[in-house]
C-alpha cells in the first residue's frame, strides 16, 4: 500500500516553512534548539496551521483567547519586518541562554549560552542589547521585539538591575552584563524596542518552547 503524502509545518526552524517530505523537515530543524514542527495530511491544513501559532497545535490554551475583539483590534498585528529576542533559564538562577530571530521567518540570527548561574531577566537584558548591537552593526532599520518589561526597563536605564550576586560560577555572565552596560553607555541607536503582546499574538518567535 502506498504511503500517504504528509506535509510538515516548521514554525521555528532554519528555515521555517512548509515541507512535503520528512527529510526536508529534518534538515530544517537539525541543530535548532526548541524547534517547533508538526505533520499534516493535506497542504490546506498545513498552510492554515502555518498561519497560526505552534501552541494551537500543541494542546496548549493560549491567553490571547481571553482578550475581546476590541482589544485585539486595538493591539493589531505584529510588524514582521523586525527581529525578536528571548531568553530561557533552567532554574533561577540556573543555566541560561538567549537568542534573536527574524520575526517573520524565525531564522536564528544569534545565540549565546548556556551559561551557568544566570537568570531569565539577565538573559532577556543581554538578548536585547545583543539585538541592538546586531542591528546597528548591520546598519539595519528594523526594530526589535521583547516580551520582558523588566529587560526593556533595564535597557532604557542602561543598567542591569539584577539582585543576583557575582560568584565564580557566573563570572562569564557578569562579564557579559558589564560589556552590555558599557555598550549602552557608549553607543546611540535609532532602533525602537517594542513590547511583544503575548496575550494577543502567542509566544514570541524567539521563545525556546520550554513552558
Amino acid at each position: 500500500m502506498a504511503k500517504k503524502q504528509k506535509y510538515y509545518v516548521v514554525w521555528f526552524g532554519n528555515p521555517a516553512g512548509i515541507f512535503d517530505s520528512w527529510k526536508e523537515c529534518q534538515l530544517s530543524i537539525k541543530g535548532v534548539s526548541g524547534a517547533q514542527y508538526k505533520s499534516f495530511l493535506t497542504f490546506t491544513e498545513a498552510k492554515k496551521a502555518f498561519n497560526k501559532e505552534y501552541a494551537d497545535y500543541k494542546g496548549k490554551t493560549t491567553k490571547k483567547k481571553t482578550l475581546t475583539k476590541e482589544q485585539l483590534e486595538k493591539i493589531g498585528v505584529p510588524n514582521l519586518y523586525t527581529i525578536a529576542v528571548d531568553a530561557a533559564s533552567s532554574g533561577n538562577p540556573g543555566k541560561m541562554e538567549y537568542r534573536g530571530v527574524d520575526t517573520q521567518t524565525h531564522k536564528q540570527l544569534f545565540h549565546q549560552g548556556p551559561f551557568l548561574q544566570g537568570t531569565n531577566n539577565i538573559g532577556e537584558f543581554l538578548a536585547l542589547v545583543h539585538g541592538l548591537a546586531y542591528l546597528k552593526k548591520n546598519n539595519s532599520d528594523r526594530n526589535i521585539y521583547s516580551d520582558s518589561k523588566i529587560a526593556i526597563g533595564w535597557v532604557k536605564k542602561k543598567k542591569c538591575n539584577t539582585k543576583l550576586k557575582q560568584k565564580s560560577k557566573n563570572k562569564k555572565v557578569f562579564e557579559l552584563v558589564t560589556r552590555a552596560e558599557n555598550w549602552l553607555k557608549n553607543n546611540t541607536y535609532k532602533t525602537t524596542i517594542i513590547k511583544w503582546e503575548t496575550k494577543a499574538w502567542g509566544e514570541i518567535p524567539a521563545d525556546f518552547g520550554r513552558k
